[in-house]
This record gives structure tokens, C-alpha cells and sequence, in this order.
């Protein structure tokens, strides 16, 4: 059975750093990469069914946007003759990474490190944070 790395992209500079990163390793090992976008989405407000109606339109056209960022990297990859896939889900991306990791059965996490200062990093946390504490898999951060 071939590995799979997770590699978190969000179409920044930062995430592409890291998804170049996995696909060399990728190359070296055969592994597979599955590319996770997860737009921070929290379901604990309160709205009344009419706001509810518009953030469920603004949901599905963040979706929407987001495997519009995705695809032409998939696209590339998978023409370069890697094993790619990819998935855009709402959540908190930590929970998310780790769930994702889990149930693929992955090698490893690989993300790109932002470029937040080192206070507002311990002051709000972080995902490299999150990850450190919660992956169930080594964890790549790529500068």
C-alpha cells in the first residue's frame, strides 16, 4: 500500500511552498498526495432563517471558490504523473487536518508556515500549533 501525505493548500504563496515540497517527496516515494482547503467556518452563531438562507448561498460559493483554487493544482500535478487528490471542507482546519490524516490512513501532514509574528502566534494560537499538539501523523511545516 502506497503512503499519502496530506498537504494543506489555501492558494497561498505559503501552501504552495508546501505542496511543491510534498511533491518532490512524493516523486521520491510514490506516495499519493491528497490536497485539503478547509475554510474556517464555525456553525455556533445564532441567525434568524432568513441570514441562515444567505450564509448557506455564501457557503456554497466559498465551496465553490475554493475547488476553483484546488483543481488547477491537482490538474498539474497529476499530469506531472503524481497521485493526486483533493477535498474542500468548512471546519476548523486543525480538527479537520488530523480527522482527514486519520481516516486516509496518511504518512504524514505537510503545510506551509505563515508569515504571523511569533507573539500573535502564541497569543491566538495557530495551526502549526494545533497540529504540533493534536496530528496523529508527523508533521511538516514548510517554510
Amino acid at each position: 500500500m502506497s503512503e499519502t501525505y496530506i498537504v494543506g493548500f489555501d492558494g497561498t504563496p505559503q501552501a504552495r511552498r508546501a505542496v511543491d515540497h510534498a511533491a518532490t517527496l512524493a516523486r521520491s516515494s510514490g506516495a499519493s498526495l491528497h490536497l485539503v482547503f478547509v475554510l474556517e467556518w464555525s456553525p455556533y452563531s445564532f441567525h434568524t432563517p432568513e441570514e441562515l438562507a444567505e450564509r448557506h448561498g455564501r457557503r456554497e460559493q466559498e465551496l465553490d471558490r475554493a475547488h476553483a483554487v484546488v483543481q488547477p493544482v491537482v490538474d498539474e500535478l497529476t499530469s506531472g504523473g503524481l497521485t493526486v487528490t483533493s477535498e474542500v471542507r468548512h471546519g476548523n482546519a486543525g480538527d479537520l487536518l488530523c480527522k482527514i490524516a486519520s481516516d486516509q490512513n496518511a504518512s504524514q501532514i505537510i503545510i506551509g508556515r505563515t508569515g504571523d509574528s511569533a507573539l500573535a502566534q502564541r497569543l491566538l494560537g495557530g495551526l502549526v500549533i494545533t497540529l504540533a499538539q493534536a496530528a496523529p501523523v508527523p508533521l511538516t511545516v514548510v517554510p
